[in-house]
């Protein structure tokens, strides 16, 4: 799956909130990114990368009005 400018803004902005206002440790979004790249080099990575191509899929078609 491509990552694309507005997902990760999008991205940027959900992590800012939670930081700001929700209680966000900068040491929790750290573990949380490294957890991330790990990931990416494991076996899981085609599957974790279908699910969330599945989930901007659906929200796409949610957002535009389809059913997807």
């Amino acid at each position: 799956m491509t990552v694309s400018i507005p997902l990760l803004t999008l991205m940027v902005i959900v992590v800012y909130v939670a930081y700001r206002h929700m209680g966000l440790k900068m040491w929790h979004a750290v573990a949380c990114l490294i957890l991330g790249f790990l990931l990416a080099s494991t076996g899981a990575a085609p599957q974790i990368s279908s699910v969330l191509t599945g989930i901007v899929h659906q929200a796409q078609a949610w957002l535009s009005g389809g059913k997807g």
